[in-house]
């Protein structure tokens, strides 16, 4: 008898201690939603736009072809007849130079007179230096009077520049030869120089376990303000939409997998529509609607707060639809 009381007491206790918890549980799930703020949304608009996808990437101004000019034998530099910067062409000369010899001669000849130097000079020619290809003066290592050797290198020069871009290999199959590009160099953020890609490269580079590969961008004229070194940010141009109705891609939810985005009810008591959509290619803040909704059409995006009233900046339970590479960054 004493046992049987002993089980109705504990299952009287064990019942009365589930009561308790559901009805603590009751009371704080009504307290938390009664102190949550109410959901707010904003509105947009469905509007006509071009749609650019775009891959992002640095790289940094190069010479296509770097070329070291170093004189034919050593000596003295007696005339300079180029500046950093200057276009010259194949053959032209750059310097004329004595050989060490000849500079002896006509140091020589400087304490007799300057017939005397007049004389040798006519006899012992200077030797020119002289472009081997069309191109850039980029650097002059040297001044008139200057001695060197015939291993030092006096002037730098290449053919053309290019920007050097870095591009991460799962964005490589989307880059092309031909393919039209922008370059901003951060010294002139306010310039874009036009361009296109000249060529990949077939050999990676591997840092910190990032794989990317070189993919040279030619100008299509390249600005005077260009220098060999500056830092560039290039933007390929993949594909561009024009005339599409578009939608900011915050206002996208998914349904069951499904797009759809939210509308105003008739019945402002009432939750807003679900109104299914299909979508097509995005830049990461316009997304392409194809489908369900006319232009000019009111949608909402819902404005997510966060516990402590703060504005979120969107929907953390919202897949990512920034696709890689596309305009605005990685």
């Amino acid at each position: 008898m004493n046992q049987a009381k002993s089980k109705s007491r504990l299952k009287l206790w064990i019942l009365l201690g589930v009561a308790l918890l559901l009805g603590g549980g009751g009371w704080y799930y009504y307290k938390k939603k009664k102190s949550l703020p109410p959901v707010t949304y904003t509105e947009a608009t469905v509007t006509r736009d071009t749609l650019q996808i775009t891959i992002l990437s640095t790289g940094i101004v190069q010479p296509e072809n770097r070329l070291e000019i170093k004189p034919p034998i050593a000596g003295r530099v007696e005339q300079v007849l180029v500046n950093e910067g200057d276009e010259v062409r194949k053959g032209q000369i750059l310097a004329w130079m004595s050989s060490t010899e000849r500079a002896a001669l006509l140091d020589a000849a400087r304490a007799k007179g300057a017939a005397e130097v007049k004389r040798w000079e006519d006899i012992y020619r200077p030797t020119p230096i002289m472009a081997p290809i069309n191109g850039t003066i980029i650097l002059r290592n040297v001044e008139a009077g200057q001695t060197f050797s015939n291993v030092d290198s006096v002037f730098s020069m290449s053919n053309r520049l290019t920007i050097k871009a870095q591009v991460d290999e799962t964005d490589l199959a989307q880059i092309k030869k031909g393919q039209t590009a922008t370059v901003v160099l951060d010294a002139y953020p306010r310039e874009e120089i036009p361009g296109k890609v000249e060529k990949l490269a077939y050999d990676a580079k591997t840092v910190n376990n990032v794989t990317t590969y070189t993919v040279d961008v030619l100008p299509n004229k390249t600005p005077e303000f260009m220098r060999s070194g500056m830092t560039a940010n290039v933007t390929f141009l993949v594909s561009e939409k024009k005339d599409v109705l578009t939608i900011p891609s915050e206002a996208i939810k998914f349904m069951d997998g499904k797009p759809a985005v939210l509308r105003p009810n008739p019945d402002q008591s009432l939750p807003p529509i679900e109104q299914p959509i299909k979508i097509g290619v995005t830049d990461g803040k316009q997304t392409e609607l194809v489908e369900g909704l006319e232009e000019g059409a009111t949608i909402l995006i819902e404005n997510l707060t966060l516990g402590n009233g703060a504005a979120a900046g969107g929907n953390p339970f919202m897949p990512s639809r920034r696709p890689r590479g596309s305009r605005g960054g990685r």
